[in-house]
């Protein structure tokens, strides 16, 4: 097929860059920088099946050639207004990506008769009453929240998605992304892992905000990558959820993490810098994903952070 990925040079994107390529696919990634990061794809330069168009989506979208596939990766992801990367400080372009990239990302598959997949995320769920959640969840979440950007840019995107499905025949998917760790994440993008990792490799005491007790599931990059890549292939067009359902504290993360690099430095609560509207809980049930795509994670926290960690290291110039 040939694929056009927005967001190609973000952190799942750039994965999935490599993973359809390595399928002998044609891709086409597009990204404007805003988050991504051009050596995510550097390594792709040479690849006569890939190209790249460096775009903002949420202006007109034109690819030259047929298309076989749209997957809609392109937006800020982090949660936290400390980091530069983060959707509080890009609001805005945070909630155009959603809305106007999704619009037009459906205009070109429905232009080209493609499959279209929507990267949408567990988020929409918001601090949810259900637990773990399941697909059919309709959300507990703050629509003028300062975290709203996000959620109800992807809780409109999913709408948009199904409008297209059911009223032009578009051939579409939603997955629902759960928390996902592993090489290329931005090191400095404020959530729980890369700040653990960085103070335990500098042998710092990690940082937990709020008591430690929210609990959050961790799925390695590659088992989100064979299963957004199994959805693709499937004639599913319900949302279904990826992610690791094995649910863990934040604080029982942290002391994983500071075994595993061994700096021994422990952990140090502030309950002051919990963010706001922070969820409380996390899990994902993936009766669905195992049922329609034969898909479980299988990569343990252990191994994925051993595989995750050399990058870190590498980013930080602590090699």
């Amino acid at each position: 097929m040939r694929i056009l990925i927005t967001g190609a040079a973000g952190f799942l994107g750039s994965h999935l860059c490599d993973r359809l390529l390595a399928d002998g696919h044609e891709v086409v990634g597009m990204d404007n920088f805003i988050t991504g990061k051009p050596e995510n794809i550097a390594h792709l330069a040479g690849n006569e099946r890939f190209s790249f168009i460096r775009h903002d989506v949420s202006n007109y979208i034109h690819v030259p050639g047929k298309l076989d596939a749209v997957m809609h990766f392109a937006s800020p992801a982090s949660p936290n207004p400390a980091s530069p990367v983060g959707y509080p400080n890009l609001p805005i372009q945070t909630m155009k990506a959603g809305a106007l990239g999704t619009h037009n990302t459906l205009g070109v598959a429905f232009a080209n008769q493609a499959r279209f997949l929507l990267a949408s995320t567990s988020e929409i769920y918001g601090d949810p009453l259900e637990h773990p959640q399941k697909e059919t969840y309709w959300g507990h979440v703050d629509p003028i929240g300062e975290r709203s950007v996000y959620d109800e840019a992807k809780r409109f995107a999913e709408a948009l998605t199904m409008a297209y499905h059911r009223f032009h025949g578009v051939n579409t998917a939603i997955v629902r992304i759960f928390n996902t760790y592993g090489p290329r994440m931005h090191v400095d993008d404020g959530r729980a892992l890369p700040n653990f990792i960085q103070q335990a490799l500098r042998g710092e005491p990690l940082t937990v905000y709020g008591d430690g007790q929210q609990t959050r599931s961790f799925c390695y990059v590659d088992d989100l990558i064979e299963g957004i890549v199994r959805l693709l292939n499937s004639e599913v067009h319900e949302p279904v959820n990826l992610g690791n359902p094995q649910e863990m504290t934040i604080a029982q993360f942290a002391e994983e993490i500071d075994q595993l690099v061994g700096g021994g430095a422990g952990l140090v609560y502030q309950k002051e810098k919990m963010l706001k509207g922070d969820p409380l809980r996390r899990q994902p049930d993936i009766t669905r994903a195992r049922e329609w795509l034969g898909w479980e994670p299988t990569v343990g926290l252990r191994d994925g952070l051993e595989r995750t960690i050399p990058y870190f290291k590498e980013q930080l110039g602590l090699q």
